[in-house]
Order: C-alpha cells, then sequence, then structure tokens
C-alpha cells in the first residue's frame, strides 16, 4: 500500500526551508527569491501539502521548470505550472511547505517515478528479500532506479548494469549502497511493508513553457484580431477563431487559446511545441489575410514589436515563412 500523500518526504541535498506551516510562507516571494540571486539559483524542488493535494514544483537555476499534481501521493499528473502555483493559497490556514536543493539525477528520477509507469517484477520474486532482489537486478544487468517508499520516506538508488551506483535518501545513509537497500527492505525494522518500485534510466527533467510565454502568447492571439480589424479585415475575431479550431486536432493545447471563450487554465506543453502550435496558426491566418494593403510582414511587425525578443528566443518567427525587418 502507498505512503499517506501528507506523510511523503523526498531527499534533499540541502534544506532550504524545512517543512513549515504554509501560513507563515508566501510562495510567490519563495519563488522570486529562488531566482533573484544568480549564486542563490539551484536545483531543487518545492513540494507542497495541500488539505485536498500534493503539489511538487520542480526547479532549475531557480526557475520552476514543471510541476505534479497528486491527491493520494501515489499517482501523480503533470500540472501546468501557473495553475499548481494558483492552487496554493497567499494566506493559507492549513498546509505546509519545504524547500529542498537536489541534484539533477534526483529531480529526473522524482518527475520519472511520478509521472511514468513501473516495470513489473517477476511473480516469482520475494521484493522484501534484498539479496534475491540485488541479485535480479545483477543477473538482468538493469540500468535505470529502485524506488523505495517507507515509513513516509521515499529513496532513490540508481541503479547502473544491475548494481547500484548512486543513492539519494531521505535520511543519512553513508556508505555501502547494497545494505541501504537490504535494510529498507527488511519487513521488521519498519512500521509499514516498503512499497518497492523498478524503473527504467529516466529522462532528463523536461521544461514546461514557462507561462509569461503562454500569457505573451494569448496577449499576441488577442492583439491579432484587433489589428486585423484596424486594417479593414471584416469579421477578423471570426477568422482568428475558424483557424484555431482546424488546429485543434492537430494542437490539442489550442483548446486552451480561443479568443471567444478565454480561460486561465494554461496547457502543459514545452516551449518548442507551443511556439509551433501558434505559430503554425498564426501563418494560416495572416495568409488568409493577406492582401495589397495589410501584407504578413507589416502585421506581424506591428503585433510583435513590443514583445519580439520574447518571441525571438522561443522561435516563432522561425516558424513563420516571413522575415520581418526590424
Amino acid at each position: 500500500m502507498g505512503l499517506s500523500r501528507d506523510a511523503l518526504r523526498y531527499p534533499a541535498k540541502r534544506v532550504l526551508l524545512h517543512r513549515t506551516r504554509l501560513a507563515y510562507v508566501h510562495l510567490r516571494n519563495l519563488l522570486t527569491d529562488a531566482k533573484r540571486d544568480r549564486a542563490a539559483r539551484v536545483y531543487g524542488y518545492v513540494a507542497v501539502w495541500l488539505p485536498e493535494e500534493l503539489i511538487t514544483l520542480f526547479l532549475e537555476e531557480g526557475e520552476v521548470v514543471n510541476a505534479t499534481s497528486s491527491t493520494d501521493g501515489l499517482k501523480f499528473s503533470p500540472i501546468a505550472i501557473s495553475e499548481a502555483i494558483a492552487h496554493v493559497p497567499n494566506s493559507a490556514e492549513y498546509g505546509s511547505i519545504c524547500f529542498h536543493e537536489a541534484a539533477d539525477e534526483q529531480l529526473d528520477t522524482m518527475f520519472a517515478t511520478q509521472t511514468g509507469t513501473p516495470l513489473a517484477w517477476p511473480r516469482e520474486l520475494k521484493i522484501d528479500d534484498g539479496d534475491a532482489m540485488l541479485a535480479f537486478l545483477y543477473a538482468t544487468m538493469h540500468d535505470g532506479a529502485l524506488e523505495i517508499q517507507v515509513d513516509g520516506s521515499v529513496h532513490y538508488v540508481v541503479i547502473s548494469s544491475g548494481a547500484p551506483l548512486r543513492g539519494y535518501f531521505s535520511d543519512n545513509r553513508p556508505g555501502d549502497l547494497s545494505a541501504h537497500v537490504k535494510a529498507l527492505l527488511a519487513p521488521t525494522a519498519h512500521a509499514t511493508k516498503p512499497l518497492v518500485r523498478l524503473w527504467p534510466r529516466a529522462d532528463a527533467l523536461p521544461a514546461q513553457a514557462a507561462p509569461a510565454l503562454i500569457q505573451a502568447y494569448r496577449d499576441l492571439i488577442t492583439a491579432l484580431g484587433a489589428g486585423l480589424r484596424t486594417h479593414g479585415l471584416a469579421r477578423a475575431e471570426e477568422l482568428v477563431e475558424t483557424v484555431r479550431r482546424a488546429h485543434v486536432p492537430r494542437f490539442a493545447l489550442l483548446e486552451k487559446f480561443s479568443p471567444a471563450l478565454p480561460t486561465t487554465r494554461d496547457p502543459v506543453t514545452d516551449t518548442a511545441t507551443l511556439t509551433k502550435a501558434v505559430g503554425s496558426w498564426l501563418h494560416e491566418v495572416l495568409k488568409a489575410a493577406a492582401a495589397p494593403e495589410r501584407p504578413p510582414e507589416q502585421i506581424l511587425k506591428e503585433l510583435t514589436t513590443a514583445r519580439r525578443h520574447v518571441f525571438q528566443a522561443a522561435g516563432l518567427f522561425d516558424a513563420l515563412p516571413w522575415k520581418v525587418q526590424w
């Protein structure tokens, strides 16, 4: 059985904020402080325990790059960064929060184990037999990770060619990794039965598109309809919406970009996918609206001048056939 959501404790390279009542911490200020000083920009995670939800924010160089949510502490799902932060009230009577620095590899493994699917153990293998498990890993030359949840703590052991290579433990466990695995699995040593899951090698922690970029694209699309109307295109907003609906089967994230039905919920996507979707949408609209009195290059320049560096960094101009002269 999985651990209680409120009992989960993850490993930390360095504790920046011990688990504290949420009433004493302002999350947005905490995140701002995490990225303000270049020397203090860390890789780590912020865990927020709310009455009905556990939210994990993953940080790289002080910037939140991804987020997950769980209602039971066992099944997690990715959640948009802006939505995750919005779920945390500024003045919460209940709940707690911690901020821990962690190694890149641990963050990769944490996200993969929260959002992925574990590998199946052989039916005949006794999971609580440390010697048997380690022998199985060695015999299969497994590359990946071992996740052990026990007594409110989550531990990770990186496995390379079947042997324990590195460990990330929720408590101080220097020394022999194999001995620690055996100790964590011993059924008589803990109040609860360990939950042990085997994982393939974790991919690098994926980075979501920044909320600021998503908002910049929302503003761009809103300005697109108004700009085309100013240049004499009747029913410009209808054209923008028609093209969006036609693109939804290919880019599902555009469901959350309807100018006619605005929403504050951001899509869970990366920068490249987001830019490709918006670029394709923008391209089709400008192509359909093109006329001698409103060339696409002119409209595009008017729409993007104020934030051209943001759009340039995201690759938007590379996704369009027109070259704007600044």
